[in-house]
Protein backbone atom coordinates (compact mmCIF):
# COMPACT_ATOMS: atom_id res chain seq x y z
CA UNK A 1 0.00 0.00 0.00
CA UNK A 2 2.84 2.47 0.70
CA UNK A 3 4.37 1.27 -2.15
CA UNK A 4 1.48 2.59 -3.82
CA UNK A 5 0.64 5.72 -2.28
CA UNK A 6 4.48 6.84 -2.99
CA UNK A 7 3.86 6.18 -6.87
CA UNK A 8 0.67 7.91 -7.00
CA UNK A 9 2.56 11.13 -5.04
CA UNK A 10 5.11 11.09 -7.41
CA UNK A 11 2.23 10.52 -10.56
CA UNK A 12 0.60 13.42 -9.33
CA UNK A 13 3.68 15.79 -8.61
CA UNK A 14 4.94 14.94 -12.23
CA UNK A 15 1.51 15.84 -13.51
CA UNK A 16 1.39 18.92 -11.55
CA UNK A 17 4.79 20.34 -12.51
CA UNK A 18 4.23 19.38 -16.51
CA UNK A 19 1.17 21.41 -16.06
CA UNK A 20 3.46 24.51 -14.34
CA UNK A 21 5.46 24.27 -17.13
CA UNK A 22 2.77 24.16 -19.46
CA UNK A 23 1.02 27.25 -18.25
CA UNK A 24 4.50 29.16 -18.18
CA UNK A 25 5.15 28.27 -21.70
CA UNK A 26 2.07 29.90 -22.57
CA UNK A 27 2.37 32.41 -20.91
CA UNK A 28 0.49 32.50 -17.61
CA UNK A 29 2.91 32.83 -15.40
CA UNK A 30 6.10 34.99 -15.09
CA UNK A 31 8.49 32.18 -14.11
CA UNK A 32 9.22 34.58 -11.09
CA UNK A 33 10.05 37.45 -13.02
CA UNK A 34 9.57 41.24 -11.81
CA UNK A 35 6.44 42.79 -13.68
CA UNK A 36 6.06 45.82 -11.80
CA UNK A 37 2.67 47.96 -13.07
CA UNK A 38 2.28 51.03 -14.88
CA UNK A 39 0.49 53.28 -12.28
CA UNK A 40 -0.11 56.85 -13.59
CA UNK A 41 1.23 58.16 -16.83
CA UNK A 42 4.24 56.60 -18.12
CA UNK A 43 7.59 59.18 -18.19
CA UNK A 44 10.80 58.54 -19.62
CA UNK A 45 13.55 58.60 -16.84
CA UNK A 46 16.43 56.79 -16.19
CA UNK A 47 15.84 58.07 -12.48
CA UNK A 48 15.06 55.52 -9.79
CA UNK A 49 16.50 52.40 -11.07
CA UNK A 50 19.59 49.90 -9.61
CA UNK A 51 20.55 49.04 -13.28
CA UNK A 52 20.72 51.15 -16.84
CA UNK A 53 20.85 48.50 -19.79
CA UNK A 54 22.49 49.75 -22.83
CA UNK A 55 21.17 48.38 -25.30
CA UNK A 56 23.05 50.20 -27.99
CA UNK A 57 24.37 46.92 -29.43
CA UNK A 58 20.90 46.37 -30.40
CA UNK A 59 20.24 49.49 -31.64
CA UNK A 60 23.37 49.23 -34.10
CA UNK A 61 21.90 45.89 -35.50
CA UNK A 62 18.15 46.97 -35.83
CA UNK A 63 19.87 50.01 -37.62
CA UNK A 64 21.99 48.08 -40.12
CA UNK A 65 19.28 45.49 -40.80
CA UNK A 66 15.86 47.26 -40.81
CA UNK A 67 14.35 49.17 -43.18
CA UNK A 68 12.01 52.34 -42.78
CA UNK A 69 9.34 49.95 -43.55
CA UNK A 70 10.18 47.32 -40.31
CA UNK A 71 11.40 44.81 -43.19
CA UNK A 72 13.97 42.83 -41.46
CA UNK A 73 17.45 41.77 -43.69
CA UNK A 74 17.43 38.08 -41.97
CA UNK A 75 19.98 36.80 -43.96
CA UNK A 76 22.57 40.14 -42.77
CA UNK A 77 21.26 38.88 -39.53
CA UNK A 78 22.38 35.58 -39.73
CA UNK A 79 25.72 36.69 -41.01
CA UNK A 80 25.64 38.85 -37.80
CA UNK A 81 24.54 36.31 -35.54
CA UNK A 82 27.96 36.74 -32.81
CA UNK A 83 26.86 39.98 -32.50
CA UNK A 84 23.09 39.40 -32.09
CA UNK A 85 24.07 36.67 -29.74
CA UNK A 86 26.50 38.10 -27.25
CA UNK A 87 23.48 40.84 -27.14
CA UNK A 88 21.24 38.37 -25.49
CA UNK A 89 23.71 37.11 -23.58
CA UNK A 90 23.95 40.89 -22.17
CA UNK A 91 21.26 40.43 -21.88
CA UNK A 92 20.65 37.72 -20.27
CA UNK A 93 23.53 37.91 -17.67
CA UNK A 94 21.59 41.18 -16.23
CA UNK A 95 18.85 39.20 -14.75
CA UNK A 96 16.57 41.67 -13.92
CA UNK A 97 14.88 42.74 -10.46
CA UNK A 98 12.51 44.85 -7.93
CA UNK A 99 15.12 46.94 -8.12
CA UNK A 100 15.20 48.07 -11.40
CA UNK A 101 12.38 50.80 -12.36
CA UNK A 102 9.29 50.15 -14.38
CA UNK A 103 11.02 52.06 -17.42
CA UNK A 104 14.25 49.49 -17.40
CA UNK A 105 11.78 46.88 -17.21
CA UNK A 106 9.58 47.43 -20.34
CA UNK A 107 12.49 48.30 -22.56
CA UNK A 108 14.17 45.24 -21.35
CA UNK A 109 11.31 42.69 -22.10
CA UNK A 110 10.71 44.56 -25.55
CA UNK A 111 14.03 44.89 -26.58
CA UNK A 112 14.38 40.78 -25.70
CA UNK A 113 11.21 39.96 -26.94
CA UNK A 114 12.64 41.54 -30.30
CA UNK A 115 16.17 40.44 -30.53
CA UNK A 116 14.58 36.75 -29.17
CA UNK A 117 12.09 36.72 -32.42
CA UNK A 118 15.32 37.97 -34.63
CA UNK A 119 17.69 34.98 -33.10
CA UNK A 120 14.46 32.38 -33.47
CA UNK A 121 14.25 33.06 -37.23
CA UNK A 122 17.66 33.62 -37.94
CA UNK A 123 18.17 30.08 -36.66
CA UNK A 124 15.91 28.56 -38.51
CA UNK A 125 16.20 30.55 -41.80
CA UNK A 126 14.72 30.27 -44.48
CA UNK A 127 11.31 30.08 -43.14
CA UNK A 128 8.35 31.48 -44.74
CA UNK A 129 6.33 31.94 -41.41
CA UNK A 130 7.19 31.97 -38.07
CA UNK A 131 4.20 29.73 -37.03
CA UNK A 132 6.11 26.97 -39.11
CA UNK A 133 8.97 26.99 -36.51
CA UNK A 134 7.97 24.03 -33.85
CA UNK A 135 7.57 25.81 -30.42
CA UNK A 136 7.99 29.27 -31.71
CA UNK A 137 5.83 30.92 -28.66
CA UNK A 138 6.15 28.41 -26.68
CA UNK A 139 8.96 26.84 -26.17
CA UNK A 140 11.54 28.14 -23.54
CA UNK A 141 14.63 29.62 -25.39
CA UNK A 142 15.73 32.91 -24.05
CA UNK A 143 18.03 32.88 -21.23
CA UNK A 144 17.59 35.05 -18.18
CA UNK A 145 19.78 34.01 -15.73
CA UNK A 146 18.91 30.35 -14.67
CA UNK A 147 15.68 30.58 -16.68
CA UNK A 148 14.34 30.13 -20.25
CA UNK A 149 11.60 31.78 -21.10
CA UNK A 150 9.61 31.13 -23.91
CA UNK A 151 7.99 34.33 -26.38
CA UNK A 152 4.83 33.15 -25.12
CA UNK A 153 6.07 33.93 -21.46
CA UNK A 154 7.78 37.36 -22.04
CA UNK A 155 4.69 38.75 -23.63
CA UNK A 156 1.75 37.26 -21.89
CA UNK A 157 3.50 36.35 -18.45
CA UNK A 158 5.35 39.69 -17.78
CA UNK A 159 4.64 42.48 -20.30
CA UNK A 160 1.12 42.30 -20.61
CA UNK A 161 0.59 42.18 -16.02
CA UNK A 162 2.30 45.47 -16.17
CA UNK A 163 -0.67 46.97 -17.14
CA UNK A 164 1.02 48.84 -20.19
CA UNK A 165 -0.98 48.47 -23.37
CA UNK A 166 0.99 50.43 -25.70
CA UNK A 167 3.46 47.04 -25.53
CA UNK A 168 1.29 45.42 -28.22
CA UNK A 169 2.74 47.61 -30.74
CA UNK A 170 6.00 47.56 -29.25
CA UNK A 171 6.83 43.19 -29.90
CA UNK A 172 7.50 42.39 -33.28
CA UNK A 173 6.11 38.74 -34.64
CA UNK A 174 8.75 38.53 -37.15
CA UNK A 175 4.93 38.81 -39.80
CA UNK A 176 3.77 40.75 -42.27
CA UNK A 177 0.60 41.92 -40.17
CA UNK A 178 2.64 42.58 -37.15
CA UNK A 179 2.97 46.18 -35.82
CA UNK A 180 6.85 47.21 -37.38
CA UNK A 181 9.97 46.39 -35.90
CA UNK A 182 11.51 49.67 -35.39
CA UNK A 183 15.10 50.64 -35.90
CA UNK A 184 15.36 51.90 -32.43
CA UNK A 185 16.51 50.05 -29.54
CA UNK A 186 13.93 50.58 -26.82
CA UNK A 187 15.20 52.64 -23.53
CA UNK A 188 14.42 53.96 -20.52
CA UNK A 189 15.04 57.95 -21.19
CA UNK A 190 13.07 57.42 -24.10
CA UNK A 191 10.13 54.71 -23.57
CA UNK A 192 6.70 56.92 -23.48
CA UNK A 193 7.78 58.45 -26.92
CA UNK A 194 9.05 55.46 -28.36
CA UNK A 195 5.75 53.60 -27.66
CA UNK A 196 3.66 56.64 -28.38
CA UNK A 197 5.27 56.64 -31.75
CA UNK A 198 4.65 52.49 -32.56
CA UNK A 199 1.33 52.80 -31.68
CA UNK A 200 0.34 56.29 -33.47
CA UNK A 201 2.34 54.42 -36.49
CA UNK A 202 0.39 51.25 -36.59
CA UNK A 203 -2.65 52.58 -36.36
CA UNK A 204 -2.53 54.96 -39.13
CA UNK A 205 -0.80 52.38 -41.57
CA UNK A 206 -2.30 49.94 -44.23
CA UNK A 207 -2.89 47.42 -41.10
CA UNK A 208 -5.82 49.42 -40.56
CA UNK A 209 -8.77 50.51 -42.55
CA UNK A 210 -10.22 53.63 -40.16
CA UNK A 211 -13.62 55.28 -41.09
CA UNK A 212 -15.93 56.59 -38.77
CA UNK A 213 -18.62 54.07 -39.12
CA UNK A 214 -17.13 51.12 -41.02
CA UNK A 215 -13.92 50.46 -39.30
CA UNK A 216 -11.95 47.42 -39.95
CA UNK A 217 -9.08 46.67 -37.98
CA UNK A 218 -5.96 44.43 -37.21
CA UNK A 219 -6.79 41.76 -35.50
CA UNK A 220 -4.57 42.49 -32.50
CA UNK A 221 -7.33 44.93 -31.19
CA UNK A 222 -9.53 41.28 -31.41
CA UNK A 223 -7.06 39.40 -29.74
CA UNK A 224 -6.04 41.84 -26.73
CA UNK A 225 -9.49 43.76 -26.78
CA UNK A 226 -9.31 43.41 -22.66
CA UNK A 227 -5.85 45.20 -22.32
CA UNK A 228 -7.17 48.70 -24.22
CA UNK A 229 -8.85 50.52 -21.34
CA UNK A 230 -9.86 54.03 -21.09
CA UNK A 231 -10.40 55.22 -17.52
CA UNK A 232 -10.03 51.78 -16.24
CA UNK A 233 -13.18 49.93 -18.77
CA UNK A 234 -12.51 48.49 -21.74
CA UNK A 235 -12.85 50.48 -24.88
CA UNK A 236 -10.62 49.21 -27.91
CA UNK A 237 -12.53 52.28 -30.28
CA UNK A 238 -11.82 55.00 -27.51
CA UNK A 239 -8.12 53.47 -27.42
CA UNK A 240 -7.56 53.63 -31.15
CA UNK A 241 -9.26 57.03 -31.53
CA UNK A 242 -6.73 58.25 -28.91
CA UNK A 243 -3.73 58.22 -31.78
CA UNK A 244 -6.03 57.89 -35.40
CA UNK A 245 -6.42 60.59 -37.64
CA UNK A 246 -9.68 59.52 -38.41
CA UNK A 247 -12.35 58.90 -35.28
CA UNK A 248 -14.29 56.00 -35.42
CA UNK A 249 -18.05 56.90 -33.95
CA UNK A 250 -18.25 55.12 -30.49
CA UNK A 251 -21.27 52.73 -31.20
CA UNK A 252 -19.51 51.73 -34.48
CA UNK A 253 -18.93 47.47 -34.90
CA UNK A 254 -15.47 46.65 -35.35
CA UNK A 255 -14.84 44.36 -38.03
CA UNK A 256 -11.05 42.48 -38.39
CA UNK A 257 -8.57 42.23 -40.86
CA UNK A 258 -7.22 38.64 -41.70
CA UNK A 259 -3.53 38.66 -40.32
CA UNK A 260 -0.83 38.05 -42.47
CA UNK A 261 1.60 35.58 -41.09
CA UNK A 262 4.05 35.56 -43.71
CA UNK A 263 7.86 36.87 -42.51
CA UNK A 264 8.29 40.23 -42.80
CA UNK A 265 11.67 39.86 -45.23
CA UNK A 266 13.24 42.17 -47.11
CA UNK A 267 12.70 41.63 -50.85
Amino acid sequence: MRVLHSFTTLILAALLMQSCNLLSAAGVSSQGQPTKEVTSTLTSTTANSAVNVDHSAWDKLLKKYVNSEGMVDYKGFKNDSAKLDEYLKMLSEKDPSNDWSVQELLAYYINLYNAGTVQLIVENYPVKSIKDIDGNWTKGRIAVGKKELSLGGIENGILRKMNEPRIHFAINCASISCPKLMRDAYTAAKINEQLDRAVSEFINSDKNDISASNPKVSSIFDWYQKDYRINGKQDVIGFINQYSKIKINPGATLMYKDYNWNLNEQK
